[in-house]
């Protein structure tokens, strides 16, 4: 599903545990880290993509979760041109998202992330409020900034933890250091 714009609908999880450390999941065979996401199918809303994927991905169930909101509208992110397949159409040129924040109300031996038959993460750890902005793929970096500073006050609302500027600065930098380099 591909919208008129080139952009693929998918929803974004944020599960976070009791000491407000978030899920952090390796993607298998890599050594790239990201929140869990995944596609919307035609049939689904939103709500029942998110709850679909988190069971995918991370082997939860519904009531192993509270959802304690979502973004407000799309976030897009474009992908570099060199992962856009324009073999086969429609093109996708990124990703919209909408983004959940979610807290477990479970053991994490809970978790399974082998359940579906190709899984996403062979690894997971709990990780501080803002460390995926210096982790995540560049590309999707200021889509992880806008949904983490729009949920924050869902998992803190009596304050949301200062975002370190220097740290989120050295990673643009570092991102367009990277584009740099890639283009040579």
């Amino acid at each position: 599903m591909i919208d008129g714009d080139g952009f693929r609908p998918n929803v974004g999880i944020i599960l976070s545990n009791a000491e407000r450390r978030l899920f952090w999941g390796r993607r298998v065979g890599q050594n790239a880290w990201q929140f869990p996401q995944g596609g919307i199918k035609s049939d689904e809303t939103p709500l029942e993509a998110m709850y679909r994927e988190l069971e995918e991905e991370v082997g939860l169930l519904p009531g192993q979760v509270q959802v304690l909101g979502c973004t407000r509208g799309w976030l897009r992110y474009r992908l570099p041109k060199r992962f856009i397949r324009r073999h086969c159409g429609p093109i996708c040129i990124g990703q919209k998202q909408v983004w959940y924040m979610l807290r477990i109300q479970c053991g994490e031996g809970d978790f399974c992330l082998d359940r579906s038959e190709k899984p996403e993460f062979d690894a997971w750890r709990w990780v501080r409020y803002w460390y995926p902005l210096q982790d995540v793929v560049y590309f999707k970096r200021r889509v992880y900034e806008r949904a983490l500073q729009e949920l924050a006050p869902l998992l803190y609302p009596d304050g949301v933890p200062a975002l370190d500027l220097g740290l989120l600065q050295q990673a643009h930098q570092s991102s367009r250091g990277y584009l740099r380099q890639r283009r040579r």
